[in-house]
């Protein structure tokens, strides 16, 4: 297969705002080097933004004022920002805060509304006055009661891939990058945290300050607010948790520092000073977000024993992969993902050894094998390089890009050779560093740097076939089980997460009562508190109609909201009308703890 991406995706909805110039009709129209932007980087950049925002946890609003100092690159008479269900009070220019009109475009239902502003040339601040409002999808408001602490609100952005726009007017495209300062104020005896510099210490008067002296596309820029507390797990690492996990979670990562070595041995300087990890309600509904210097991490993956620090190793990997070295568009999201998951695969060696990150790779690639599979028919969507105009990137989020990006990045390494793969890797990490790339870009950047004009290195650059010896030794044992050996008897002596999952995975889809007890009674998989482990068993379990689970996965839907996990569950109970009313039944006393982005997906499923 030749270089091909996925590309990554997300929600929509429309949008309602005050502006001045109600009467004047504006027809926004699409960035040609974005085709998910309306705003005129290419004209007038934002290089740095100033918030001062209150957050309203009884209103749920953050309203306030953002400040934009921007360059005029052209002599421009109007910035032009995307915004979504914002509504916008006034805008004034300069220090002397001159008040400007400002007109806002008629919505469109995925990429919400242009701001347009009038400017001069010689204009160097923007002042806007703003709010958000219910459409705000980026802001997740969780009750007391929909957190695992329970006695105090919770609120956290989730951005990716164009979602910055419904909670601050913004150029919402990866390719701009902006630094920023933040002043939040919120309720007393809650903490805020940022991408950026954040205090590791809670605020009385519930006032704090964060900087980010690093310039970040929109998408990074993000906000929580809670009730956690810090810890501090290495000389520049640390977790910030509600009180009843924070031990736990700076136990389960106390590795960290030994990834960010690993990581900077391989590729160069790790450019964020700290390294932090929030850990989000269980309700998140992603496994990560690599927001800059704080990343947010699914509690899921505390599994009492580290087997599941691969996803910390992504979300570190980003901090050169993505946050460092940035796609320009979302066509071209594998130059994030696939770049990251590669390099979480070469930590994962550093850190565990060849035959262990052989496991994790073998089980990326099947899972990418069965996305391709059921895309048949739709083979535009498997490539790596996207045309995704028009098209929400949120909708085509999926393993391609992750999967075959790595899979491609790891036959450039085996082909070219480990140590010169390497060289190549640090040094395009180094001379991109807090710049943006493109597909076309990388080929011949790769060309230039690593093939050399060797064509026969260049034809050979095809997809490699990854093998594990001990998923060999799984196989066997599999075998033995479905011959008749009884479960307690296999050897699965030192069997790690990464066994378990392939074991149940290569169970067939059907199997009797009998055999589900016997796995049951000699693992304990029902009652297991790997999560991994426990969706894949709950899977097998809803398949084949074994009683025990029935409690089991609606404990797993009414605590869990990691989108990964939870739409396969929704998609197997709904292959039966017995399970597909359990489904309703269960989402709908549910859903309010549900992410906007998992609730729509489900919603797709029971309709």
């Amino acid at each position: 297969m030749k270089i091909n991406s996925s590309a990554y995706l997300l929600l929509f909805l429309i949008i309602v705002s005050g502006c001045a110039k109600q009467n004047e009709k504006f027809i926004a129209k699409i960035n040609s080097e974005d085709p998910h932007s309306f705003s005129n980087f290419d004209k007038v950049v934002v290089k740095h933004i100033d918030f001062n925002l209150n957050v309203n946890f009884d209103k749920k609003q953050i309203s306030g004022k953002a400040v934009y100092k921007i360059e005029n690159l052209s002599g421009s008479k109007e910035l032009i920002l995307d915004t979504r269900n914002l509504s916008i009070e006034k805008i004034t220019l300069g220090e002397n805060e001159t008040a400007t009109d400002f007109i806002l475009s008629e919505p469109d239902s995925i990429f919400g509304q242009a701001l347009k502003i009038n400017i001069t040339p010689e204009t160097q601040t923007v002042d806007i006055y703003y709010s958000t409002t219910e459409g705000a999808e980026s802001l997740q408001w969780l009750q007391p009661e929909n957190t695992a602490g329970g006695k105090y609100p919770f609120l956290y952005t989730d951005s990716q891939p164009i979602l910055s726009r419904t909670w601050f007017p913004c150029q919402d495209s990866p390719g701009v990058r902006q630094t920023y300062t933040a002043r939040i104020k919120t309720m007393s005896g809650l903490m805020v945290v940022m991408s950026g510099k954040n205090s590791a210490e809670k605020n009385k008067d519930g006032i704090y300050e964060v900087t980010m002296n690093q310039p970040v596309s929109s998408y990074l820029i993000a906000l929580a607010v809670g009730d956690f507390d810090y810890k501090k797990i290495g000389p520049r690492s640390g977790v910030y948790a509600e009180s009843y996990i924070l031990e736990k979670a700076a136990k389960e990562f106390e590795d960290t520092e030994k990834f960010i070595d690993a990581a900077e041995s391989l590729y160069g300087q790790y450019k964020w000073e700290d390294y932090n990890m929030l850990i989000m309600p269980p309700s998140y509904p992603l496994g990560g977000m690599e927001n800059p210097r704080i990343n947010f991490i699914t509690p899921t993956i505390i599994a009492g024993d580290k087997s599941l620090m691969a996803l910390v190793a992504h979300e570190l990997a980003h901090s050169w992969s993505g946050n460092l070295v940035t796609n320009k568009n979302w066509n071209d999201v594998w130059l994030n993902e696939g770049f990251t998951s590669y390099f979480e695969h070469r930590i994962m060696e550093e850190i565990y050894g060849r035959t262990y990150e052989r496991m994790l790779a073998k089980l990326d690639q099947d899972g990418l094998y069965h996305v391709v599979e059921r895309l048949k028919g739709k083979e535009e969507l498997t490539k790596l390089n996207l045309d995704l105009k028009g098209i929400n990137p949120e909708e085509n989020a999926g393993l391609v890009a992750y999967d075959k990006g790595t899979s491609f990045l790891m036959l450039a390494e085996e082909t070219a050779g480990r140590e010169k793969f390497d060289e190549f890797m640090k040094k395009y990490f180094n001379e991109f560093a807090f710049k943006t790339m493109t597909s076309e870009g990388f080929v011949k950047y790769m060309r230039d740097n690593l093939i050399k004009n060797d064509k026969s290195l260049e034809d050979k650059i095809n997809i490699i076939k990854i093998n594990s010896d001990e998923f060999t030794k799984v196989e066997k044992e599999t075998n033995n089980f479905l011959n008749g050996k009884n479960a307690a008897s296999l050897n699965t002596k030192n069997w790690t997460t990464h066994h378990w999952l392939y074991f149940i995975r290569k169970l067939p889809n059907e199997l009797t009562e009998a055999q589900m007890k016997n796995l049951d009674e000699a693992f304990n998989f029902t009652n297991t508190g790997n999560y991994e482990v426990l969706h894949s068993w709950l899977l097998r379990g809803i398949q084949n109609n074994y009683p025990p689970v029935k409690s089991a996965v609606e404990k797993f839907l009414t605590t869990v909201g990691r989108t990964k996990f939870l739409r396969p569950l929704y998609n197997k109970l709904a292959e039966t009308p017995e399970g597909l009313k359990t489904a309703k039944e269960i989402y709908e006393s549910t859903k309010h703890i549900y992410h906007t982005t998992s609730k729509q997906r489900i919603e797709e499923i029971l309709n």
